[in-house]
C-alpha cells in the first residue's frame, strides 16, 4: 500500500497542531506502509518508506497578488500542482482546507479513495475572514466541496465529529474518530533548564506557560487579559509567534505592554522555538494554560501533559476529551458567542482563567498530582503507533470497497 498524504505544513515548516499531527503520523505510517508526503515548501527526501515532495504555489499568484485572498489562491494553485504525478498511490489523505482540493481531484483523476482529516472547520472560524479577507469564502468552498465528496472524514475528537455532522449534511457512517497523539519518548519531563535561562525565564520562580500561534483561535489575548487578575509577582511565559495578521500582532503588543505595567514578570518569546526548548518550558512550568476559543483537539495539551505539566484550559471542543477536570488539571467554563465564536463575556472568561491559574500557583502539591496523572493519561490513550494502526485499517477498508 502507498498512501499520499497532503499537507500545508511539514518539517521544517511547522507552525501549528495540524503540522505536528502530519509529521508524526507520516513517520509512524511509514514504519508499516509506503508514504508519499506532498507539502508546501522545497522539501525533497526519500528515507526508506517515507517520500517527501515539496512544491510552491504558482509564481503568477505569489508575485502578482496583494489582496488578503492571495493565500486562498495560492492554496488552490498548489492543489492543482500536487495531483500531477500520483501514479502508484492507493489512497489520498488530506489535512486542512489548504490541501483539500488535492484529495478531491486525486479521487476524480486517479480513481482512488479520498480520506480527509479535519483539524478545524471553516464555518466555525468566522475570524478567519480577518486573515483571508474575501478568500475566506473560497477556503470555506474548498473545504465543503472536499468534505462532501470524501470517502471518509476523520474527526480528531468526538466533539469534532458532532461539529462535522452539524455543519455538513453527510452520512454519519462516513465520519470516523481517530485522536491526535504525542511522541512519548520525545515529550517527557526533563531537568535541563538551559532554554529558560536563554529566554530570560527566572528558573527559581514558578511560571504560567502558553505555547502557540498568535491567532484568534488560540485565545492568547484572553490569557493576557487575565494577567491583571493574577498575583502581581506571578511570572508568565508567552511562547507566542507567527501572528495571523498585522492587526492581531499589534493588538497582542498593546495588551502585553499594558499587562507589564502592573505585572512586570511577563516573558514574551516572540517566535516558534525548537522542540527541545519547548519541552524544557513544559517541564518546568507550574501550570500550562490553553485558553483556546475553538479547539477540535488541542494537541498542545498532550505535549504539556506528557511533560508532567498540569493544565488549565478552556472547556471547549476536543479539549474536554484530553484534559480531565480535577484529575489532570482544570477546565474553565467557556460560553461562545453564536455569531463570532468569541467569549460572550470576555472579562468573565479572563477572570475564570485567572482564578484557576491562581489556585494552582499556590498549590505545588496539587500541580504535581495533576502532572503525574496527565503523563499517565497520555501513555494510556494517545500513542502515535495505535493511531497509525487505526488509520491503516481505514485505508484498507476503503481500498477494498473501491475494488468491490
Amino acid at each position: 500500500m502507498r498512501a499520499g498524504i497532503f499537507t500545508r505544513e511539514y518539517p521544517p515548516n511547522v507552525y501549528g497542531g495540524a503540522g505536528v499531527h502530519v509529521e508524526y503520523l507520516s513517520r509512524e505510517l511509514a514504519r508499516k506502509i509506503e508514504v508519499e508526503v506532498h507539502c508546501w515548501g522545497r522539501q525533497q527526501a526519500d528515507q526508506a518508506n517515507l517520500h517527501v515532495r515539496g512544491a510552491l504555489p504558482w509564481g503568477e499568484i505569489t508575485d502578482g497578488t496583494e489582496g488578503k485572498f492571495k493565500t486562498a489562491l495560492e492554496a488552490f494553485s498548489l492543489n492543482l500542482t500536487q495531483v500531477k504525478a500520483l501514479a502508484g498511490v492507493d489512497v489520498a489523505h488530506t489535512h486542512t482546507w489548504y490541501v483539500a482540493m488535492a484529495g478531491f481531484l486525486a479521487k476524480k483523476l486517479y480513481g482512488i479513495p479520498f480520506v480527509l482529516t479535519t483539524h478545524s472547520l471553516e464555518p466555525l472560524r468566522a475570524w478567519k475572514a480577518e486573515q483571508l479577507g474575501s478568500g475566506y469564502a473560497m477556503s470555506a468552498w474548498m473545504e465543503r466541496t472536499a468534505v462532501m465528496d470524501a470517502d471518509a472524514v476523520i474527526a480528531v475528537s468526538n466533539g469534532t465529529r458532532d461539529d462535522i455532522l452539524r455543519v455538513y449534511p453527510i452520512p454519519a457512517e462516513r465520519v470516523h474518530v481517530i485522536y491526535n497523539g504525542v511522541d512519548l519518548d520525545e515529550y517527557r519531563k526533563t531537568g535541563d533548564s538551559t532554554a529558560l535561562k536563554t529566554y530570560g525565564v527566572d528558573v527559581a520562580a514558578p511560571y504560567i506557560l502558553f505555547v502557540g500561534r498568535i491567532t484568534r483561535q488560540k485565545g492568547v489575548t484572553h490569557l493576557v487579559d487575565a494577567i491583571q487578575y493574577l498575583p502581581p509577582d506571578v511570572q508568565i511565559v508567552l511562547c507566542a509567534g507567527a501572528p495571523d495578521t498585522p492587526e492581531i500582532a499589534s493588538e497582542m503588543r498593546q495588551k502585553v505592554d499594558e499587562a507589564r505595567r502592573s505585572h512586570p514578570h511577563v516573558v514574551w518569546i516572540e517566535k516558534m522555538i525548537s522542540k527541545p526548548e519547548v519541552i524544557q518550558l513544559y517541564s518546568h512550568a507550574r501550570v500550562f494554560c490553553c485558553p483556546s476559543v475553538y479547539e477540535p483537539f488541542g494537541i498542545i495539551n498532550l505535549e504539556a501533559m506528557a511533560c508532567c505539566a498540569p493544565v488549565v484550559a478552556s472547556a471547549t471542543g476536543g479539549i474536554k476529551e484530553v484534559v480531565v477536570d480535577g484529575e489532570t488539571g482544570y477546565l474553565v467554563p467557556f460560553e461562545p458567542d453564536a455569531a463570532t465564536g468569541f467569549p460572550v463575556d470576555p472579562d468573565r472568561f479572563a477572570r475564570d482563567l485567572a482564578a484557576r491559574l491562581s489556585q494552582l500557583l499556590k498549590d505545588p502539591e496539587q500541580c504535581k498530582r495533576f502532572g503525574e496523572a496527565g503523563r499517565k493519561r497520555v501513555e494510556e490513550k494517545f500513542s502515535w503507533s495505535a493511531i497509525a494502526d487505526r488509520t491503516i485499517e481505514l485505508y484498507r477498508m476503503l481500498i477494498k470497497q473501491s475494488k468491490s
